[in-house]
């Protein structure tokens, strides 16, 4: 009988309701799709197939390896390649040590119950983040202007104009001088993520840490800090990633050559003035493509490190 109960509760194969085509998931992709392969996808496949071809007359051959060899054994290449190498290292570090720090704090105080007045601040800082570059680059490089700048005045008033210099100018400072540019425009974001981390802590293990005497800064080195590391890990990243592919402030405040002497040349100056040209200099997209490319390679290969051994160790503080 059971048998029979079970033929008669069979379905046949082709009675079965077949599943419906969701063709409105792919008609919605489709415009983002498309805009992301022409604008993404196609650019980079051609910058990568350029790195490996070299022009012969009027037409392209392929070259093999030999325009990353040139880029790292041909003198001048070489000598650009790695003194922008360093230069965008240096500004990555100044980011990671000074910004993402001061950032914290910024988010620290201002997730203060007693902080008055917070959501001014957080509005304040913020706001440079929201401005264009070429206003950045123009309004700093007006303000330090040793001929029309305000900064001399200014330095005058509270008896500190022997402590202005042309900064920009000098081969020395004009890097560090861009960094804090950089780190003043940026600072907001880090400090809204930190911020909104630190919000997102459970106030029952803030409660238990004052129940038990912890408040204050030993509250924040000892509870929240810790919950903060995943966080941290991810800003960092990002402030790789923002870093290594800069070229917008460089180029406004120093333009193309990256002056004084290269001094604040990085990768993403070095490209341009390879791909386009600069001046004097003619522009090779081969070559510019081989720098390129190698940026890619170093971003990626960084991020992947970061992702595999760091990221994952940082997991665990998560809540």
């Amino acid at each position: 009988m059971s048998s029979n109960v079970l033929a008669a509760g069979a379905v046949p194969a082709g009675a079965r309701a077949s599943r419906p085509v969701r063709w409105h998931i792919g008609v919605l992709l489709a415009p983002a799709l498309l805009i992301y392969t022409a604008v993404m996808v196609i650019p980079l496949a051609e910058t990568l197939r350029l790195a490996f071809f070299r022009l012969a007359g009027d037409r392209q051959e392929y070259a093999g390896l030999a325009n990353f060899m040139r880029l790292f054994g041909e003198g001048n290449w070489s000598q650009q390649f790695w003194n922008a190498l360093l230069n965008n290292s240096y500004f990555f570090l100044m980011h990671l040590l000074i910004m993402v720090p001061l950032a914290i704090v910024l988010a620290a105080l201002l997730s203060l119950p007693r902080m008055r007045a917070s959501g001014f601040y957080r509005t304040a800082l913020f706001m440079p983040t929201l401005l264009s570059f070429v206003v950045v680059g123009f309004v700093w490089k007006l303000i330090l202007s040793p001929l029309w700048g305000v900064a001399p005045s200014l330095l005058d008033l509270v008896g500190l104009k022997s402590l202005f210099a042309p900064y920009l100018g000098r081969e020395a400072s004009a890097l560090t001088t861009l960094g804090f540019i950089s780190i003043w425009q940026y600072v907001g974001m880090p400090m809204m993520l930190s911020y909104a981390a630190m919000l997102s802590i459970p106030n029952e293990i803030i409660e238990a840490a004052e129940i038990d005497g912890v408040v204050g800064i030993a509250q924040f080195l000892q509870i929240k800090l810790p919950l903060l590391w995943p966080t941290i890990g991810m800003i960092s990243i990002l402030t790789f990633v923002a870093n290594f592919n800069s070229f917008d402030l460089i180029y406004t405040a120093q333009g193309a050559l990256a002056g004084p002497n290269y001094s604040t040349d990085i990768l993403g100056t070095l490209l341009y003035r390879t791909f386009f040209g600069a001046q004097l200099q003619l522009g090779d997209p081969n070559m510019g493509a081989t720098i390129a490319t190698m940026m890619l390679l170093i971003i990626l290969g960084i991020v992947c490190a970061f992702l595999f051994f760091v990221q994952r160790k940082l997991t665990r503080y998560q809540l």
